[in-house]
């Protein structure tokens, strides 16, 4: 997840916002504890859902929402 925050150059607000799109809601503050080096105190290893909930909403802020069938 770090070095996805990286490569895309994203800040904490844009990482809250692609989230936002899949219905996934985080705070900064908790998004920040995943960030954080892991001897810290207040570390929280990333799981799976987050990355997979970023990932999808990835494909949608780059992409644009699926269209609908009929």
């Amino acid at each position: 997840m770090k070095k996805l925050r990286v490569a895309m150059k994203f800040t904490d607000d844009d990482i809250v916002k692609v989230l936002a799109l899949v219905d996934f809601r985080i705070t900064k503050t908790e998004l920040g504890a995943i960030f954080r080096n892991e001897d810290h105190p207040n570390y929280k290893p990333c799981g799976d859902q987050i990355l997979r909930n970023f990932l999808n909403g990835l494909i949608i802020h780059n992409r644009g929402p699926r269209p609908a069938k009929d």
